[in-house]
Order: C-alpha cells, then structure tokens, then sequence
C-alpha cells in the first residue's frame, strides 16, 4: 500500500460520512511518505506516485487525470498572486523534482522533465523542461513512442498517447 492508496481509501471513507478515520490515513500518509495530499484533491484511476509518493505535495485543488505517473519530490502547487490550482490532463508523466506552479492546465500525454518548474500551460503531448520550463519541441512522434515503451517494459507504467499527437 502507498500514498496514492491511502488517500484513495481516505477518500471512499470520507465520502461514506465517517469523519475521523481519513483524516488518520492522511496523517500516515504524511509521516510514513512526508506527502501531502488534501482529501479535496482529485486522482485518476490509474495513476501512479513513484517510490509510493515519496514527497509529493499536491494543492487540495488541483485535478490530476488517469493513467499518470508522479515522480518523487513532485509539487503540484498553488503561486503567489494567482488563484487556482494546477489540471493535469490524462496520461501525464510529471519526472521526479517537477514544479507544477498556478492556475495552469497540463495536456495530455505530456512529460514535463526533472526538477522543471512549470509556470505556463503546456500543450497535449508535449515534452517541456528547465527552469522555468520550455517546449522542447520534439521533431517526432519517434522518441515519444519509445519513451512510452521503455517505461511499459521496466516500470508496467502505461502512458497513452494523447490524441492531439496524430494532428502533429
């Protein structure tokens, strides 16, 4: 069982009406994986914290879509000055150390590189990184296809092509 887990069995608890055990799965979420996730917060089905969501800390207003993969050390947070949480759309990868900061949309089948800190909505499958992130613009579906299949065969994580990427 990891973070993801617990609050997927936090929040089934909580909607039942009964108010103290989510609450006492999320502080052991807190202190086991040092992750923060509000009992607000909106996972897909799918989706994944890699090594079991060690420091993910993730706005109780943010929506992540299904079939995602989270890195370590992710924040997925709110931004002075702004109001709103970050959307992360359906098959995500978020690599380890990634900032995802303000009231922006993640598209979907996009990677957004290590450590990236993520100000801007990024497009359906594309790849962004650095800081503050940029498009890097891939010239072909070619090495998307193989990153997704390297991750299926060392991971059994499956990311699924947007569908935007057929209009590229």
């Amino acid at each position: 069982m990891n973070a993801v887990d617990l609050h997927r069995l936090a929040r089934g608890i909580y909607r039942l009406g009964i108010p103290l055990v989510p609450h006492l799965l999320l502080r052991t979420v807190r202190v086991v994986y040092s992750s923060v996730l509000p009992i607000q917060v909106e996972i897909g089905d799918g989706t994944q914290l890699g090594h079991g969501g060690l420091g993910v800390v993730i706005h109780r207003d943010a929506r992540i879509g299904k079939g995602c993969l989270i890195g370590h050390q992710v924040t997925i947070g709110g931004r002075s000055g702004h109001t709103g949480a970050p959307w992360i759309g359906d098959g995500v990868l978020l690599a380890a150390g990634a900032k995802i900061l303000g009231p922006i949309r993640i598209g979907d089948g996009a990677i957004v590189g290590a450590n990236a800190v993520v100000l801007h909505d990024v497009a359906a499958g594309d790849i962004v990184a650095g800081v503050p992130a940029r498009s890097l613009h891939p010239s072909s579906t070619g090495a998307r296809d193989a990153f997704r299949h390297n991750m299926q065969a060392h991971f059994g994580v499956d990311l699924q092509p947007s569908t935007a990427e057929g209009e590229r």
